[in-house]
């Protein structure tokens, strides 16, 4: 069966069991700070399992593109090396809401492996949770008792909490699970050793491919657990896996979710799949990281050096590595395998299609740069292992280092010292990695006590839309630790402040009662909770408070917000409709909006686009909102829809004449309170993606009066009162003919000195020597060395400029010495620049180094006469 067929097989069965079929989510998340991608298939459910919305249907089903290369569900070290981890994969999943459990759960899931995708019974062991002392729960009898009508009491096998016990996090909703496994090894091997002693052992060939979890308890910060008021059932099938099984293969990498990138990248290398273990590492490796590098980048998360961008870099860095050192590809290759991938997976994940262009000029700009830092990477290791002389040991923090700062990976340090004869130290390297863990877990960490409860009622609502004050009630809080200290987290029954989202910013203010004022110092969401932060817990939180919104920092950033749309729509309307929102940030202060051009605009596109803005503004175009529209009408009427973005089947729709956009965030009532609209910078932060940052209201007009001010104050040092132009036209000719005039002075400053020179060099061991200290600047230094070499027969200069904040060396040695003499300017004039604090390197017979000492010219030179004497 086809990987195609597979996916349809499943979707198709569980609509025939009531099921409602939806989109896989974006792999990044954007409204959960517990994660920063989609790791499992309910992660995009969250917020129902937690009881913080309804779902769309009581029973659903989907694949869900995942990603696990962070945080507690981490494969990516493991991905390659064998035949069946991965960083992206697809999830297939059911669920229930409160509906269906155990029984309909573990039927399906039986009926679909063995009746429908015909799975032979032999095959399947299941396990069962045989519960934990220290939970207080039992074994789930309830599970094995069901699964005992369907498969032998013989291949039912009892499961810890690490496998058989399935937990959102530290605190939430978990439960029991059973794990489904298939055991794919040939007959004989079979019948020689069984099975069951083989789960959960790793096992290439004895694999887990279906999760069903029970969830019914909820795990407290105390670590104890309570039952669910509603239970539910959250199951997770391994497509890639599945695919192995019903194709009959024994890796992953054998199917045709895999084999035709496979195909194409043995053709780029010239590397055939199957001839030797690393090279087969280094192509699971890149056909894998492909997936996930493209699939987040189609979603909106570009490489970056912080964050989720990290990790995306680090993904597409460790694929470039692997084909850089196994498969002899030094130039960029990864994007050109991309179409094959589009071709595979373009039908059902339609953004693989429309972001093409994109996803394949990053990922090409990536490697491009990634490869030069390769090569730097060598010759900065290569510079430390001549230094480093007879220690034959790398230390582990230079190791770390070119980690760290580079990019370069530890792997490749290894081989490189092994080369030379060298081995790097392991336990000092480690040790370095977990210190940087360490900075990284308290930078992140986040201790969250449980939820205290107020009101139960579950009607917590947003009027920010309409409101920046009310009178609200906290339904529940909940204390809040991190490294910057303790805080409060509140939500309420009703609220006035806007979460932050979408890439607007959270609204601060206030709530207060007649005893006490509390500042709202952030609002965000989580979960589908509008969660208010404050430093401190108010005295009585049963009571009613007047919560009200910082309205100046609001209405300013409503500006920016607003204005971001009529930019989109201009920018549009000057390069093109291939133009998207890419990200944005949009605050009181200023905003920022990426999007997707290839080429830097130039200042006549940027004015025209900063027109078209003001334009709109002067029209005075009212704001035309519709809630809760259908999605599909709205994108029929001509609303944008971005990538990356989670879309209810219930959507807001903005509109400011012809600017139709989804949107979730705040906006003026009439484009003419923005005032103004200006254009600060435009520049390019990643390839095909172009930012531009901009100011409105009043910031637009104080930029305004400086830049007048700042003209005016030209004009009046220039001594002149409106052709500013035309005196600096003056003043740049007037400082051209300065400069040839002191060009001159110097050429003959340095002609005389090469005179004097010449008449001092010495003959050592039949080498004309000179070491000489001058005023020269270095440029002029390094050509009187050069031209006094190519005079003088066996001639070495050394030139040290006496230059009190920037003092440099110069080499030059005649050819025949280096040679005949083995001289090396580069190696001696690293040596001798120690003496000024420097450094530096360059060719046999003309290197310079610059330092930072002038005092020490005297020792390098005297240096270098004794190493020639």
């Amino acid at each position: 069966m086809k990987s195609k067929d597979i996916r349809k097989e499943f979707l198709h069965f569980f609509e025939t069991k009531g099921h409602l079929i939806v989109d896989s989510a974006p792999i990044v998340l954007k409204d959960d700070p517990t994660l920063m991608f989609n790791n499992s298939g309910m992660a995009q459910f969250k917020e129902y399992f937690l009881g913080n919305g309804t779902p769309k249907s009581n029973r659903i089903a989907d694949t869900q593109k995942c990603l696990r290369v962070s945080g507690k569900h981490n494969d990516l070290d493991d991905v390659g090396k064998d035949t069946y981890h991965h960083t992206m994969f697809e999830m297939l999943g059911n669920w229930s809401f409160g509906d269906y459990f155990k029984k309909e759960a573990i039927a399906w899931a039986w009926e679909l492996l063995t009746e429908k995708y015909g799975i032979s019974k032999d095959q399947i062991y299941v396990t069962v949770f045989e519960g934990d002392k220290g939970d207080g729960t039992s074994l789930d009898e309830e599970a094995l008792e069901l699964w005992k009508q369907h498969i032998a009491e013989d291949r039912i096998l009892y499961g810890n909490k690490k496998d058989n016990f399935w937990e959102m996090g530290d605190i939430g909703p978990c439960g029991p699970c059973s794990e489904i496994h298939v055991d794919i090894r040939p007959e004989a091997d079979r019948l020689a050793v069984d099975g069951k002693t083989l789960v959960n052992m790793d096992h290439p060939q004895v694999i887990e491919i279906w999760n069903l979890v029970f969830m019914q308890y909820q795990r407290k910060a105390d670590g104890s657990l309570e039952s669910l008021p509603a239970r539910h059932i959250d199951t997770g099938m391994g497509f890639e896996r599945l695919a192995m099984v019903l194709q009959g293969k024994s890796s992953n990498y054998d199917t045709d979710v895999f084999q035709p990138t496979i195909n194409k990248l043995e053709e780029i290398s010239g590397v055939k799949y199957g001839t030797a273990e690393k090279t087969d590492i280094a192509i699971r490796v890149v056909v894998d990281h492909l997936r996930a590098v493209s699939f987040a980048i189609a979603d909106g998360q570009l490489p970056s050096n912080t964050g989720a961008g990290y990790v995306i870099r680090r993904i597409l860095r460790r694929a470039i590595s692997y084909g850089y050192r196994f498969l002899g590809l030094k130039e960029p290759f990864i994007y050109k395998l991309y179409p094959i991938l589009k071709a595979e997976m373009g039908d059902f994940f339609p953004e693989l299609v429309k972001q093409e262009t994109i996803v394949t000029g990053v990922i090409r700009e990536e490697e491009a740069s990634f490869l030069r830092t390769i090569e730097q990477g060598l010759n900065r290791l290569n510079q430390i292992i001549e230094q480093l002389g007879n220690s034959k040991v790398v230390p582990g923090d230079v190791v770390f280092e070119l980690y760290d700062t580079f990019g370069f990976p530890a792997d490749l340090s290894r081989i490189v010292a092994e080369d030379h004869g060298f081995t790097i130290d392991e336990a000092g390297f480690e040790a370095e990695m977990a210190k940087q863990k360490e900075r990284s877990k308290k930078a992140t960490a986040l201790v969250t006590d449980d939820w205290v409860i107020l009101d139960d009622k579950g009607n917590e609502i947003s009027i920010a839309y309409d409101n920046t004050e009310a009178e609200v009630k906290i339904t529940r809080y909940r204390k809040v630790k991190n490294k910057k200290g303790e805080f409060f987290q509140l939500v309420f029954n009703q609220t006035p402040f806007y979460a932050e989202s979408g890439g607007q910013i959270g609204d601060t203010g206030s709530i207060s009662t007649l005893n006490e004022t509390i500042e709202v110092v952030d609002t965000k969401k989580e979960n589908n909770l509008v969660i208010h932060f404050v430093e401190t817990l108010p005295e009585n939180v049963n009571a009613t408070f007047n919560a009200k919104v910082d309205t100046e920092k609001r209405n300013e950033t409503t500006k920016n917000h607003s204005a971001t749309h009529l930019m989109h729509e201009a920018l549009r309307e000057v390069l093109g409709t291939h133009v998207e929102q890419k990200g944005s940030y949009v605050g009181d202060d200023y905003l920022r909006f990426d999007f997707s051009h290839f080429s830097k605009m130039t200042d006549e596109e940027l004015a025209i686009v900063e027109q078209k803005v003001n334009d709109k503004i002067a029209e005075a175009l009212p704001l035309i909102e519709k809630r809760d529209c259908d999605i599909n009408e709205a994108i029929a009427d001509g609303a944008m829809a971005l990538f990356g973005e989670k879309y209810g089947d219930k959507v807001r729709v903005i509109r400011f004449g012809s600017s139709i956009e989804l949107c979730g965030g705040t906006h003026v009532k009439n484009t003419a309170d923005i005032r103004l609209f200006r254009i600060l910078s435009e520049s390019s932060t990643a390839a095909g993606i172009r930012r531009i940052e901009a100011i409105t209201s009043n910031k637009a007009i104080e930029a305004y009066k400086d830049a007048e001010k700042n003209y005016n104050d030209v004009l009046a040092a220039l001594k002149t009162k409106n052709d500013a132009v035309k005196a600096v036209q003056h003043l740049l000719d007037e400082n051209a003919e300065l400069k040839k005039q002191l060009e001159s002075f110097v050429a003959q400053q340095a002609a005389a000195e090469k005179a004097t020179w010449k008449a001092a060099i010495k003959e050592i061991n039949g080498v004309n020597f000179l070491a000489v200290k001058t005023n020269l600047d270095t440029n002029a230094a390094k050509q009187n060395a050069i031209d006094l070499t190519k005079e003088i027969e066996n001639a070495f200069i050394v030139v040290g400029t006496n230059d009190a904040v920037k003092p440099s060396i110069t080499i030059s040695i005649a050819k025949n010495l280096v040679d005949e003499k083995g001289y090396n300017a580069g190696q001696i004039v690293k040596e001798i620049a120690k003496h000024i604090n420097g450094g530096g390197g360059g060719q046999p017979f003309l290197a310079t180094a610059g330092g930072k000492e002038v005092s020490g010219l005297d020792a390098a030179l005297k240096q270098a006469e004794d190493f020639v004497k």
